[in-house]
């Protein structure tokens, strides 16, 4: 299992790098650099790097100086307390370069998991690219953490969580983390990338949002991917469904993928909710590498679902969304509360993010343990 794992993880990393190369003209060692399944090759012409409080710019030598009782580089500042209102810095990266790894953990309720934000800004563009709650952000809805793994993520049962897709940038990367919680959180993490990777200008840029509707509108399907109006790759989605109806079966709505001249009619078309995430006749608690169910418990799930190996990819521009439809003696239709964090590639600059919902709008009716 472990060598399948690293196969697929191989694949990952190829399909996504062989579209953020696509269309550049490029040749050479930088444009074909596959550090997953070539490993032998050593002049790639990149250096590697990694940001934690342990070493805040990723200087080279300027790792673990900080001092505990145990004296100085004897781990004196693996994380830090992040106070209510408080947003801090997680990297400003300068240069050409790939972030190809975060890992984080924090405190474990339900709450710091919607209440705590992500953002990140690409290449001096002055809205953020990435703003999510750090649960969603992460793989999973709900503030549930449920251990699983698919190609995108990595949760263990007691809150450490892993994105491992490239995120390519040209000239800057920053990173901040919010609480904008009722209470200090401690924040634990690490940014793993390399620098003088030979990126095109208009390279993909990874895009993340966070949506919810609690409820929905009726008839009005729930949009996975607001209209972006260039060239860009939707990779996936993480959706949160809490169903309000538990007397009927509430997975019988369609996605629908609008792109390139596409108006009243999507040109890709679903078939169902479950049948989206690859599962069958109702919603399992089954995590694949592509697909699945990472929570199925008490009217609540967490479904994914990751395009590496079948692409969603758009010249123009794109919308998707997603029906709500349920079963009860046939169809019919109805409200329930979905949220999603949804990731894609575009170049920038790039059009602002929707509006992130409040706080109290990410964290009520969520999980409670």
């Amino acid at each position: 299992m472990r060598h399948f794992g690293k196969h697929r993880a191989g694949m990952l990393v190829m399909a996504v790098s062989a579209v953020l190369a696509a269309g550049s003209g490029k040749t050479g060692l930088a444009q074909s650099l596959d550090l997953v399944n070539k490993p032998y090759l050593l002049d790639t012409g990149v250096v590697s790097r990694s940001i934690s409080f342990e070493n805040p710019t990723g200087a080279p030598g300027e790792g673990g100086k900080a001092a505990s009782h145990l004296g100085p580089g004897r781990k004196g500042a693996p994380a830090k307390t992040i106070q209510p209102g408080e947003e801090v810095q997680l990297c400003d990266i300068e240069g050409s370069g790939t972030i190809r790894h975060i890992w984080m953990t924090t405190a474990r309720d339900p709450l710091t998991q919607r209440a705590c934000i992500i953002r990140a800004w690409w290449d001096g563009q002055e809205h953020p690219s990435i703003e999510c709650p750090i649960g969603d952000f992460f793989g999973f809805a709900h503030g549930k953490i449920v251990p699983y793994h698919s190609a995108v993520h990595s949760v263990g049962s007691t809150g450490g969580r892993n994105i491992w897709i490239p995120m390519p940038f040209t000239k800057r990367a920053r990173f901040t983390f919010r609480n904008d919680g009722p209470k200090p959180v401690p924040l634990y993490y690490q940014i793993t990338y390399t620098l003088g990777d030979d990126h095109p200008a208009d390279v993909g840029r990874l895009h993340v949002l966070f949506r919810r509707e609690n409820p929905t509108t009726l008839k009005v399907d729930f949009e996975l991917l607001p209209q972006r109006n260039q060239k860009g790759r939707f990779l996936g989605t993480v959706i949160g469904v809490r169903n309000l109806h538990p007397e009927q079966w509430w997975g019988e709505g369609e996605v629908k993928v609008y792109m390139d001249g596409d108006t009243d009619w999507p040109t890709i078309c679903g078939t169902g909710s479950e049948d989206y995430v690859g599962l069958a006749w109702g919603i399992q608690q089954t995590p694949f590498f592509y697909n699945g169910c990472s929570l199925a418990q008490k009217n609540f799930v967490s479904m994914y679902r990751w395009h590496i190996v079948d692409p969603i990819m758009w010249k123009q521009y794109a919308r998707i969304t997603i029906q709500q439809i349920a079963w009860n003696k046939g169809l019919v239709e109805t409200q329930d509360d979905w949220s999603c964090a949804s990731f894609w590639y575009e170049p920038i600059p790039s059009e602002p993010l929707p509006p992130l919902p409040s706080v109290t709008e990410r964290c009520e009716d969520i999980w409670e343990e």
